[in-house]
């Protein structure tokens, strides 16, 4: 139990090529809200567009308690590049006794199609089997948004089958795709290079 509440009580920060990945501050609330008011964004995730910065500054004053509870964390995704923070990654549940999570992130339209996802993610994988010591990390997306199946694949996660009507998400039952990874099959980030 104990590496768990560590790193989330402390959530470290995550190095890529091209991004940081954080614990978010309440400083980023804008650049949060400039794209979770997106309805795009907002469409195959559980939470409903911002309609106002309050509602953003509320979500993050959400996370900073998470830290303080030591509960399943949210990275922050940022450029390098000036420090932007175009999206968030992290655990939506982490079960210990065998040990298992689930991941699952949201990235700001105007960075679609470009890899950033994928890098993030395979950091958070590297986090969780390297520093949480995780065996099995898991993720799921709606049957009717491929892309983010895409994003899974290219960070080394499986495909494993289909799961009807699984959610219930802005009125009505959708069916969603499940990827998953175990430590067997992941190679640590310190032997490889990023592609």
């Amino acid at each position: 139990m104990q590496p768990y509440v560590e790193a989330f009580s402390r959530l470290p920060t995550l190095t890529t090529p091209r991004l940081i990945l954080r614990p978010v501050r309440m400083s980023d609330a804008q650049d949060l809200y400039e794209y979770s008011r997106d309805p795009q964004v907002a469409q195959h995730v559980l939470w409903e567009a911002h309609r106002s910065i309050h509602q953003t500054r509320a979500y993050i004053r959400y996370l900073l308690r998470q830290y303080r509870n030591a509960a399943p964390g949210t990275f922050a995704i940022a450029l390098r590049d000036g420090g932007k923070v175009i999206g968030t990654i992290g655990f939506m549940w982490v079960q210990r006794e065998n040990r298992s999570a689930e991941v699952g992130y949201s990235l700001s339209r105007a960075y679609w199609n470009r890899g950033y996802m994928s890098e993030a993610l395979r950091a958070v994988l590297d986090f969780g089997f390297t520093k949480l010591n995780l065996n099995r990390i898991e993720a799921q997306h709606e049957c009717d948004n491929p892309a983010s199946g895409h994003v899974m694949k290219n960070a080394g996660m499986r495909h494993e089958g289909t799961l009807r009507e699984r959610i219930y998400n802005k009125g009505r039952y959708a069916d969603v795709e499940l990827y998953a990874i175990v430590r067997r099959d992941f190679v640590p980030l310190s032997e490889r290079s990023w592609p």
